[in-house]
């Protein structure tokens, strides 16, 4: 095939497709394959063949495999930042703004553990640029969230004898461990795992 031929084809893919489809296709596959043959050895002609389509195509949408690495996490990120501060400026009281927040990133990372686990097993590999860009994005989360508990501190609804900072990383660090045992069909739904995260932190920051 000429190069020619591949402009061509890429072009018709990304035109005559739902615009949406082919990058959603895209990191699928490569989500499969990372997780069966590692990041570092699966190729960007694999990726291309099993969603079906050019390289053309896919550098329309990605720059190189560690864009689609970084995207398979970045998205996600995304859709849980907007959810935070959907949740977070709503009118709802203190206490049921942060339950709603910590249920919703326990869901949204088990709806996506597969491309969360994956990514923590390869950031290593990503560029030190695209590394920096996912910490700054995930620490502005982290912020976002911290506000909620800072503000119930000051008010006296929430326990000020420890560190918000602190908080929030015991909170995170058991949200980024359930990777390492929640298993699909189990006895609890997403929802309800979430629903008992957020108690256990709304129980721990009740003031003695």
């Amino acid at each position: 095939m000429t190069r020619a031929t591949t402009r061509r084809a890429g072009t018709a893919e990304s035109s005559g497709d739902d615009q949406a489809a082919v990058p959603r296709r895209l990191l699928s596959h490569a989500t499969k394959l990372f997780a069966k043959k590692g990041f570092d050895r699966t190729s960007v002609q694999e990726i291309v063949e099993a969603a079906g389509v050019t390289k053309g195509a896919m550098y329309h949408y990605f720059g190189s495999k560690d864009d689609l690495l970084y995207e398979i996490y970045a998205r996600v990120l995304r859709a849980q930042t907007e959810q935070l501060e959907k949740v977070a400026s709503s009118e709802a009281p203190l206490r049921e703004r942060l339950r709603s927040a910590a249920s919703d990133v326990v869901v949204s990372t088990i709806d996506n553990l597969d491309d969360n686990t994956i990514f923590m097993q390869s950031m290593h590999q990503l560029s030190v640029e695209k590394q920096k860009a996912v910490r700054a994005e995930r620490r502005k989360y982290h912020e976002r969230f911290r506000t909620l508990i800072e503000e119930g501190q000051e008010s006296g609804e929430f326990r000020a004898d420890k560190p918000a900072d602190v908080i929030v990383d015991f909170f995170f660090g058991s949200v980024h461990h359930l990777g390492s045992w929640y298993r699909r069909g189990g006895a609890l739904s997403a929802r309800q795992i979430g629903d008992h995260y957020a108690d256990l932190l709304l129980a721990a920051l009740r003031p003695e």
